[in-house]
Order: structure tokens, then sequence, then C-alpha cells
């Protein structure tokens, strides 16, 4: 019974640390399947954190911390789609550009503000997502390994994580089963086709870049008011590239992007686990070598990977119409 507890609580913190990983995996996977690269998803989600703390903190509401951090997001996002679709422009570059934005826009507003080296204020009591008791908790609590399952890695999440896995499902019907992701899909191969057909490739792209903010809002939203109580200067650490690397894992499907990202929470879960714990044979491991295990892993994935992963055929390629 303690293993399936301790597994349990692995697999609640695998889901947890997952969550801004599957947020931005699914956003880069809606933007490149459009065509449009992005690796600005790391500075989308930063801006969402702060923007979303800093909301929470003067509404007292989570949810309006949520529609700043989505708004913030969504507002980069049509910078690099204005640069990148309308104006043509090189979209690594923009990315790139939006990234240092948000790490030092953050930064300096933080420290004008409130005066704490960046950071805001801690949240508390409704300016923080609380956890969520799923129903029959109690009634399944008793039964041996799923009760446990159930009740602590199933239940308890934040209102984020259920609509980020909810989102993981969407993506998947929305972008197989639907007309809008059929032709989302096809602009990302032969925008061409799709000019032809009389649809707007730009205005297609456009939508494809707006939910990819959307997404990366809920992940930054998630990082800064629901995992942590409040901002931290450069508090995703990494996480949007880390996303990036999933989706290619994934070879741009939302499935295996999902799998990849808790991947790479059990990672994070087993490093956080690990710390001061002596290895028999090797003795304490240094922190510094654990926190690397999940940046490790993507190295591994995308030196064994990249070879084998096939982007849309227009990813990256800005489309001029013919006259």
């Amino acid at each position: 019974m303690e293993i399936v507890q301790t597994l349990a609580v692995i697999l609640d913190s695998t889901i947890r640390l997952s969550v801004p990983l599957l947020c931005a995996a699914m956003a880069g996977l809606w933007s490149e399947r459009a065509g449009v690269v992005d690796i600005g998803l790391e500075g989308k989600m930063l801006i969402a954190a702060f923007a979303s703390a800093v909301i929470a903190y003067k509404t007292g509401s989570a949810w309006a911390g949520l529609g700043a951090g989505i708004a913030a997001s969504v507002a980069l996002s049509l910078v690099h789609g204005f640069a990148a679709i309308t104006w043509r422009g090189n979209q690594i570059v923009s990315g790139v550009a939006i990234n240092m934005l948000a790490a030092g826009l953050t930064v300096i507003l933080g420290n004008a503000w409130y005066g704490q080296g960046g950071r805001t204020p801690p949240l508390e009591g409704a300016a923080r997502f609380g956890e969520i008791e799923l129903p029959l908790v109690e009634t399944l609590k008793s039964v041996p390994v799923l009760g446990p399952l159930y009740d602590i890695a199933v239940s308890g999440h934040a209102a984020p994580v259920y609509l980020a896995l909810f989102c993981v499902v969407l993506t998947a019907l929305v972008l197989k089963h639907t007309r809008f992701g059929l032709r989302l899909r096809a602009v990302g191969e032969n925008p061409a086709a799709v000019d032809t057909a009389g649809v707007s490739v730009a205005g297609l792209r456009y939508a494809a870049v707006i939910i990819c903010g959307a997404l990366c809002g809920l992940g930054g939203t998630y990082l800064a008011v629901s995992q942590s109580a409040g901002f931290l200067p450069q508090m995703t650490a990494g996480k949007g590239f880390i996303a990036l690397a999933a989706v290619i894992f994934a070879n741009w499907r939302p499935w295996p992007a999902l799998f990849a990202c808790l991947l790479f929470g059990l990672l994070d879960a087993i490093a956080i686990r690990l710390q001061g714990v002596a290895l028999p044979g090797i003795g304490q491991v240094p922190v510094q070598a654990i926190q690397a295990l999940p940046y490790v892993m993507t190295v591994v994935l995308l030196a064994g990977f990249i070879g084998k992963a096939v982007p849309p055929k227009a990813s990256g390629l800005p489309y001029v119409k013919e006259r």
C-alpha cells in the first residue's frame, strides 16, 4: 500500500509539473500546424504569468487573473502574427524578440510597481486557484489501488489543470474532425491550395496565432496563480523551449505531445524527490545535476528524433499571394 501511495504522489506531481509544458506544447502545435513557427512561447507564458499575478493581486480574483493573463499573451501573439503574417518577417527573429521583450518588461514593471526585485506581492485566498475535489472521492478512498490514485493523483487539482487536459482533447478533435481544423492543417501544408479554394490564408493563420496566445496565457497563469503564489522573474525557466521539443518529439500531434509533456513532468517530479537522497554506489547527487535532468532529456530526445520528425511543409514560410 505504501508503494501505491508513493506512486500516486509521484503521478500527482507529474501532472502538476506538466501543465505549463502541456499548454505551451498545444499552443505551439496550433501555431505550427498553420505554418507559423513560434519560439516565443516562453515569452508569452512569462508575460501571462506577470499580468495574471498583477490583476489577481489587485482584484483578489484568480479568474480575473486568468483573463488578464490570456489577454496579455494574445496581445503578444498578435504582435508576432503582425510581423510574421502581415509583414512576412522572419518568424524566428520575431519569436526571439518576444522572449526578450517579455523577460525585460516583466522585471522592469514589477520592480517599478512593487519594488521587490521584479516579484509581485504574494497571492492569498481567492486570488489563487484552489484545489477541486472531484465526485466520489470519499466513496472510492477505501478501494485498493484505485482509491489512492483517484484521491491523490486525479482529484485535488486546480481548475487550470483540468482546463489544460480538456484543451488537449479539444485540440485533437478540432484539428482532426472539423472543417476549421482541416483548413488550418492545409494552410500549414499547402497555403496556395487553400487560397485557391477562396479561404483566407492570413485569417486562418491569425486564428491559430490567437489560439496559441490563449493557451500560453493559461499556462502562464497556472504558473503564477496556482502553482506559485505570485510572479517571480524568469519563472518559466525554459518551459517554452521544452514544450517545443515535446512538439517535435510528438511529430506535431496532440496525443503524443501530451505523453511527451508527462514524461518531462515525471522527470521533474523524480528530480524533486531525489534531492538530498543518497543513491547506492553513487552517494548524494548534486542538486544541480538532478535539476538538469529534464533539459538533458530534451537534448537526448531532439538528438534521437529530430531526423525522424517531419514538420508541416509550409512551416516558417510566409505566404505571398500570387497575382
